[in-house]
């Protein structure tokens, strides 16, 4: 199969732009070498941290890092802070030669499953400069809807190499259906007459007996091959297959088979049939805390025999907003100016990490970053509450339960473990490493924010970790890297606080 070069990739789009729509084709050239820079600083950070079998060692140096490959090979590029949001990187050098596109680098590299990764960073390169072109002015903090804010988050993942890497998904139906572009899409509905429901599904998707099923209009074109009907437009959402309904109602997450970012999103049958003993075990739960914490209850789930043909609808985060109040989704707010202030921060990390702590003690570990993690805000930007959202990723410790005598769910399968560093990663990982580390854009601005915050936070059993042990992270890039491997590849960062 011939994979495009990275010239090819954005010639590509570039070329399908000026037929789909022409008047984004300036701005989309214009962006192009800060979508490279951009994706540049994300591998360039995975390749400072990431244990990656081809760099034999990491040094140092006055001026900047220099990887040493174990074929002899020499990297060298800047100083790499592991939680820097800001495009920093315009260039690194293998040996001799410099390279300021990722995709040409990873090429260079020449390493197992190097290809099929520098096609995918070509695909995120060009996607990016896509999202960015013609981009209108932010929105500000307030009573703004939360699918607003969401769709103010441009540039996707703030640390992973293919933040906007959309294979499968052309030029036009990137417009129609990605956040960024703020489009309306409009959802068929599947008619089954037999079907997997929990919880309770609406009188409205049903039609007499049978289940009607909302269904992406992507994967109607290509993964269905079933009638699919009129349905109803909604707004997307970050994750781009879950999507807010104008009217307010409950949110819809869709079953979209295809790659972005890390992994084919579907929604499995496993999910479903979970879905409402988890939901009833976080409303169990979230009674024993003492800090303010909603959890988005899933309404209802179906599936029709597998992944590719499955709903949920869960409450929509808006829903635990009052008068004069804001919800934020943590991914944008290094869009407003409120991480600027290191009062304001280190006062969102206290609360952040209370009601984490808290959850982890009590027996349930939140994969809280900055899609998952909503924040309200009151009416000068104060922030007074916090949302989860999307349960099927959580882990549950059926011992820690116990241990406050709140009865373990019969549960088993993936979602279900009393493993302590595997808890401690779920929730260190998204939320210290992810929402709270972007939030704050820099190693110093996190420490900072730590610093002043620790002194409050509950004295649990977790808290010794966060506080002197490394960070966990999801290796991004080693996972890309390494296809024969399933499930999550972990690593460290630094621990500001150490």
């Amino acid at each position: 199969m011939h994979r495009p070069s990275p010239p090819e990739a954005e010639g590509a789009l570039a070329e399908e732009l000026s037929v789909v729509r022409p008047g984004l084709s300036a701005s989309y050239a214009k962006a192009l070498p800060g979508a490279r820079s951009a994706v540049l600083t994300r591998l360039w950070r995975a390749l400072a941290y990431e244990p990656l079998p081809w760099i034999a060692r990491r040094e140092p140096g006055r001026d900047g890092l220099t990887l040493r490959l174990t074929d002899g090979r020499r990297l060298h590029g800047p100083h790499a802070d592991p939680y820097a949001t800001t495009a920093y990187v315009t260039e690194v050098r293998l040996d001799d030669t410099p390279y300021e596109h990722p995709a040409r680098l990873v090429d260079a590299l020449a390493v197992p499953h190097g290809p099929a990764f520098a096609a995918e960073l070509g695909n995120s390169v060009a996607s990016l400069a896509l999202s960015r072109a013609g981009q209108p002015a932010a929105a500000t903090a307030g009573t703004t809807a939360s699918w607003v804010w969401e769709q103010e988050v441009v540039d996707g993942h703030p640390y992973h190499p293919n933040c906007r890497s959309r294979p499968g998904f052309s030029v036009a139906e990137q417009l129609a259906y990605a956040p960024e572009h703020r489009p309306v899409v409009e959802l068929g509905l599947v008619a089954v007459d037999d079907c997997l429901v929990t919880g309770e599904w609406p009188k409205w998707l049903r039609d007499g007996e049978r289940v009607l099923i909302p269904v992406h209009p992507w994967q109607s074109a290509h993964v269905l091959d079933r009638p699919v009907q009129e349905g109803f437009t909604a707004h997307p959402l970050m994750s781009l297959r879950t999507l807010a309904p104008p009217d307010g109602g409950p949110h819809v997450k869709t079953a979209l088979s295809a790659r972005l970012t890390s992994s084919v999103r579907d929604i499995s049958v496993y999910s479903v049939q979970t879905a409402e003993t988890v939901s009833a075990l976080m409303d169990a739960v979230t009674d024993r805390l003492d800090v303010p914490l909603h959890i988005t209850r899933t309404l209802g789930a179906v599936s029709a025999g597998g992944p590719d043909l499955a709903a949920v609808l869960r409450e929509s985060p808006d829903w635990y907003a009052g008068p004069g109040e804001g919800v934020v989704p943590v991914a944008a707010l290094p869009l407003t100016v409120l991480p600027e202030h290191p009062a304001w921060l280190a006062e969102f990390a206290r609360l952040v990490l209370t009601a984490g702590l808290r959850l982890l003690d009590l027996g349930v570990a939140l994969e809280a970053h900055g899609q998952n993690l909503l924040v309200v805000l009151d009416h000068v930007g104060a922030p007074v509450r916090l949302i989860y959202r999307d349960l099927a990723d959580i882990r549950i410790s059926p011992a820690r339960l116990a241990r406050h005598g709140i009865a373990a769910p019969g549960l088993s399968g993936r979602i279900v473990t009393d493993d302590e560093p595997a808890l401690r990663r779920k929730l260190f990982g998204s939320l210290v490493g992810g929402a709270l580390g972007a939030t704050a854009g820099s190693s110093a601005a996190l420490r900072k924010a730590l610093e002043t915050a620790v002194g409050d936070l509950p004295r649990t059993s977790d808290l010794a970790a966060l506080l002197e042990e490394p960070l966990p992270t999801k290796a991004l890039t080693l996972m890309r890297l390494s296809p024969e491997t399933p499930g999550d590849i972990w690593t460290s960062l630094p621990n500001p606080l150490v």
